[in-house]
C-alpha cells in the first residue's frame, strides 16, 4: 500500500509542468498582471532590464524564460511610443498674431 502511494505521488510530481511555456509575453500580462495593472505602460520606466527580469521571476514569473519575456515586453510598450512620437509629422505651431507697438 506504501509503496502505491509513493508511485502515485512521484507520477504526479513527474507530471508538473510550466503553465506558462508557450504564452506570448502579452497573454503572460493579461493571466498574471492586468488584475492589478490596467495597463503595461509605464512599469519598466527607469527599470534595467536585468533587475526587472530578477524581480519577475522571484515574484510573479513560474520560469526565467518567462521573466525575461515579460520585461522585454514591458520596456517595448514604453518605447514604442516614444519613437513613434519622434518619426510622425509635428504638429504646425499656433500662429499668433504679432501685436503692433503703438
Amino acid at each position: 500500500m506504501t509503496l502505491a502511494a509513493a508511485a502515485v505521488l512521484t507520477a504526479t510530481v513527474a507530471s508538473a509542468q510550466n503553465l506558462d511555456a508557450g504564452k506570448s509575453p502579452a497573454k503572460l500580462f493579461a493571466d498574471g498582471c492586468a488584475t492589478c495593472h490596467r495597463s503595461p505602460r509605464g512599469l519598466a520606466k527607469g527599470r534595467f532590464n536585468l533587475t526587472l527580469t530578477w524581480f519577475l521571476k522571484d515574484h510573479y514569473a513560474t520560469s526565467s524564460d518567462s521573466a525575461k519575456a515579460l520585461a522585454s515586453y514591458l520596456e517595448s510598450v514604453d518605447i514604442a511610443p516614444r519613437a513613434a512620437a519622434k518619426t510622425g509629422p509635428r504638429s504646425p505651431r499656433s500662429a499668433r498674431p504679432v501685436q503692433e507697438r503703438q
